[in-house]
């Protein structure tokens, strides 16, 4: 006797759960305002010719390009450094889509997801497109400048604070409930 096939719909659970319509939904959100926002500044906007304009007193736009990872760290402007961070952003993001397929645990995590995984496929078509990250807000106060910035990595921020919280509350439910 042999075991019944599987059906079309478990054989794809693998890449699919209850909640990734709303990671891919946030993703393709982010990833679009990303772009289109990154679009702007550097082709109508033209900020790479304005160099640092003030919005208000803590804020400037400014056109930096970050060849490196998370605060210039490894800064290399080669051709095959920036395809090897672009293919690494995308496979961390089929990681976390099929994490997110496997083990969704509600909308908090799959909108957190799609943050990031938005996040790292617009500053991965960057680095293809023009061989760095482009960002543009530059914080600062009192005579400190953090780093540069963009609207992916705001993404990215946001969706790991998501997953963060979502463990926390998802952990006090857990210890709320008796054994």
């Amino acid at each position: 006797m042999t075991a019944p096939a599987p059906s079309a719909t478990a054989a794809a659970s693998w890449a699919w759960g209850s909640f990734s319509r709303l990671c891919l939904a946030t993703a393709v959100v982010t990833l679009v305002l990303d772009q289109a926002h990154k679009w702007w500044m550097l082709g109508v906007y033209g900020i790479a010719e304005k160099g640092r304009v003030a919005v208000l007193p803590f804020l400037d736009l400014v056109f930096v390009k970050n060849t490196g990872i998370s605060y210039s760290l490894f800064d290399q402007s080669s051709t095959a450094w920036q395809l090897g961070l672009a293919a690494f952003a995308a496979l961390a993001s089929c990681a976390l889509w099929v994490w997110n397929a496997h083990s969704g645990t509600g909308r908090l995590m799959a909108a957190s997801v799609g943050l990031i995984i938005g996040g790292a496929i617009g500053n991965g078509i960057d680095r293809i497109l023009i061989g760095g990250v482009a960002d543009f807000f530059s914080l600062h106060a009192f005579g400190f400048y953090w780093y540069v910035f963009n609207i992916a990595d705001v993404a990215i921020v946001a969706g790991v604070i998501g997953l963060l919280y979502d463990s926390v509350l998802r952990s006090r439910k857990d210890a709320a409930n008796p054994l």
